[in-house]
């Protein structure tokens, strides 16, 4: 399981021109479920997601998670995070997960961050969407739960 994890002051989503998520202050976060992924994946991801620290104290270290801050998540499944770009021009796509399994996987890692009392705001899985953001710092943090980066 792949995420690209952004610090941001406001993140929302649209589907079709329609808003369908929405945070203030917390984490955008681009998931990515990998074709090996399995549950321990999920927990890992959820909490190093509610509980990395990237948010600053009052003496402007990042020493604060988004528990600490009353921040909310945004959620958005992002399968091109498993892309592989090393040969040829054209990405493959073969390390991702099938979309029945990756989207069981993507849903609990919203289970479980909502479990943790961090509201949580997603996108629609499979769709085509966009996704609007202000980055904060700008902070921006690659994480991988087979731990390749």
């Amino acid at each position: 399981m792949r995420a690209v994890i952004q610090r941001v002051t406001q993140a929302k989503v649209e589907v079709e021109g329609r808003i369908i998520g929405q945070i203030e202050r917390g984490l955008l976060v681009y998931l990515g479920v990998g074709r090996d992924d399995t549950a321990k994946d999920a927990e890992l991801m959820a909490d190093k997601l509610v509980n990395l620290r990237i948010f600053a104290d009052a003496a402007g270290k990042m020493n604060r998670s988004v528990i600490d801050v009353a921040g909310g998540i945004l959620l958005i499944s992002n399968f091109t995070l498993l892309g592989d770009c090393r040969k040829g021009r054209r990405p493959s796509f073969d390390a991702a997960g099938l979309p029945e399994p990756a989207e069981a996987l993507y849903e609990k890692v919203a289970e479980l961050i909502a479990a943790s009392d961090v509201p949580v705001a997603r996108g629609s899985f499979g769709a085509y969407m966009q996704v609007t953001s202000v980055n904060d710092g700008p902070v921006t943090f690659l994480l991988d739960s087979t731990r390749l980066f």
